[in-house]
Parts: C-alpha cells; sequence; structure tokens
C-alpha cells in the first residue's frame, strides 16, 4: 500500500491540474447557480505551480510522502462529514423511491486501452463492477442494517455488445431489480434512454432516479445519503466541490476573456439526484427547444428549477486518465486499511 501512495501522492498534489480540465463547472450565487461551458475554461494550475529551485528542494521520503497523503485524506473527510452534520442534521435511510441509472456506454478514449475505461481493473475488479456492488449489494445492506430498505431498481446503460456479458448480474439480482439500457450518441440521450427504462420497471414505485458515472467508482455511502436527501428537500440535487483552481475562461482557445472568481465555483460530480416527474418534463423541454446539456441538473435549470448543491468529496474522482488510475488504487488502499 506504502509504495503506491508513494506513486500517487505527486499526482494528489497537482491533482487539479488534469481533472479541472474536464469537470463540469457550476458558479454558484446565494440562490442558484449557473452552468459554464467547460469547453470555455481552462484551469491555471499545473506542475510549473510546485516547481522549487534545486538550492530550494528538499528531498521527500517515501514514508513521509505516502503518510501525508493519507493524512490530508483523512482529515479532509472529517471536516467533510462536520459540514455535513452541521448542514443536515438528519439523512435519509429509506431509499425504496429511488432508482439508480448506472452510465457505462463511454469510449474512454482519453485513457489510451484498448478497452472502454469502465471495464478496465481496478482493485482485482473492473471499474464498472465497483458501482454495481456498492447499489445493489452494500448500500442495500447498509440501510436495511440501519431500519431503511433500498434502492429497489438500477438501470445499466451500456452498449449492446457488452451486455451479454453482464447478463449474469441480471440473473443474479433479478430482472425486477435490474435491467440494460441502451446509451445514445450524447449523455444526454444516455441519461433519456436509462430513465425511461426505470419508469417501465418501476412504474409509480421510484419517485427519484439517481443518475451515476460508472467511472466514477469512490462515490461513498455518505455521499450518495447526503445528496439523496437534498433532493427530497428540493427537487434536484448534485454532488460537487469548491473549486480549487483559478479558472479562465476564453472564447476562442487563445485569448483569456476574464477570470471567474474561484469561491462561486464549483465542480460537479454524480450522482445527481432529480424527481423524476421534473426531470421528464425537463427532457421534454430541452427537446422542444434543441438545448445542448452537458450533465443531468441542468435540464432541471433550463426548466428555471431549484437546484441543491450537496457538498462531496475530492476523492470521488472521475477516472479518464492513466494517472487517475494510480490515484484511485491510492485511495482504495488507504481506505481499506482505515476499514481494517
Amino acid at each position: 500500500m506504502t509504495l503506491k501512495l508513494c506513486k500517487a501522492a505527486k499526482k494528489m498534489a497537482t491533482f487539479s491540474s488534469y481533472f479541472f480540465a474536464t469537470a463540469t463547472l457550476m458558479v454558484s450565487s446565494s440562490s442558484a447557480f449557473t452552468f459554464i461551458p467547460r469547453q470555455s475554461t481552462s484551469s491555471l494550475i499545473s506542475k510549473q505551480s510546485f516547481k522549487v529551485s534545486s538550492s530550494q528542494r528538499r528531498p521527500i521520503q517515501p514514508a513521509s510522502r505516502a503518510a501525508l497523503a493519507a493524512r490530508s485524506y483523512q482529515q479532509q473527510r472529517q471536516v467533510q462529514h462536520q459540514l455535513h452534520a452541521n448542514n443536515n442534521d438528519s439523512v435519509v435511510t429509506n431509499m425504496e423511491d429511488v432508482g439508480f441509472v448506472l452510465l457505462a456506454g463511454g469510449k474512454g478514449s482519453r485513457m489510451k486501452a484498448d478497452m472502454p475505461k469502465q471495464f478496465l481493473t481496478l482493485r482485482k475488479k473492473p471499474i464498472l463492477h465497483h458501482s454495481i456492488e456498492l447499489f445493489l449489494e452494500t448500500l442495500p445492506k447498509f440501510l436495511s442494517d440501519n431500519g431503511g430498505a433500498g434502492p429497489a431498481f438500477l438501470v445499466l446503460v451500456m452498449d449492446p455488445s457488452y451486455q451479454p456479458e453482464y447478463q449474469r448480474f441480471i440473473d443474479l439480482y433479478g430482472a425486477d431489480r435490474m435491467s440494460f439500457a441502451n446509451p445514445g450518441k450524447e449523455r444526454q440521450g444516455s441519461v433519456e434512454n436509462g430513465l425511461n427504462k426505470l419508469v417501465e420497471m418501476a412504474g409509480d414505485a421510484c419517485k427519484y432516479v439517481a443518475v451515476h458515472d460508472s467511472a466514477r467508482p469512490l462515490v461513498t455511502i455518505d455521499e450518495i445519503l447526503q445528496v439523496v436527501t437534498d433532493a427530497r428537500d428540493t427537487g434536484a440535487a448534485v454532488l460537487g466541490v469548491p473549486c480549487k483552481a483559478t479558472i479562465k475562461q476564453s472564447d476562442d482557445g487563445v485569448l483569456v476573456t476574464r477570470t471567474i472568481p474561484r469561491s462561486t465555483l464549483w465542480e460537479v460530480h454524480t450522482p445527481q439526484v432529480i424527481k423524476i416527474e421534473a426531470l421528464l418534463r425537463g427532457f421534454a423541454k430541452v427537446e422542444a427547444e434543441n438545448i445542448d446539456v452537458t450533465d443531468d441538473v441542468s435540464i432541471i435549470e433550463a426548466l428555471g428549477e431549484p437546484v441543491k448543491l450537496t457538498l462531496g468529496e475530492y476523492t470521488n474522482l472521475k477516472i479518464t486518465t492513466p494517472e487517475d488510475m494510480e490515484v484511485a488504487e491510492a485511495i482504495l488502499e488507504e481506505r481499506h486499511g482505515r476499514d481494517n
């Protein structure tokens, strides 16, 4: 575990340098937040920001670097848990009316692998399996142990060529709990296909849908409970974290148009939890008006309805590059060691 944490420590230090370039960003105000097209933004954080001259440089021992990474991770979780406790005295323990749509139809071209990233091995099993097991085994057991139940349904959005291989999961968990949906040309189409299948499976039993990217295998039960709680209060909620990086907007990709105040920016994660009735109305609107959206709560924003920002964890990273795999391995090994 120590060696892998050592390798990942430098990448954790420059986490923003490769992460925010692919993140969806929101500008937050006191009453609402606004989606920013990510193709017009770029982060100023780079490895250059952390360089020092040879006369200033002090060697960091591998063990110290690993301990620093682990300690930083644990301190961050403690602070976030305290913030959650302050903001929510009671979180949901019953999720029988929540269905999950798990997106696994991406190509993963930036990973430079010979298969989509969701099928790459992370801690002895494919990335996708972490989310399937969380939603159909770990989370239901946690809820049951705490007097609750659910979630009852999972729709796996996946290319038809991979579905036969994953039929065994439907056989294991039951066709009344899990089903396939085909991906669309874009994320928006994939979510809509998954939502329609969920409505077909669950009928009126599901009031909320939680949309999750399979490339985020590190989401925690605490995060899920918080975002579902907020969605029930507001109608829609999205996990996110305050931006660490300085963000510049450029209209032409060459010259800076403006610097966006970092204090108002949030990096958006998944799950994104939305009332099904509202999302169906939102899909009808964006299709009728040809509105392009890149995440799910943007559809609710198009309706002019509120979306709650739920404080998540920086460790809920989206695996996009080979470097992300190393960081994810280190985080999982640290969690595994702590739980033991």
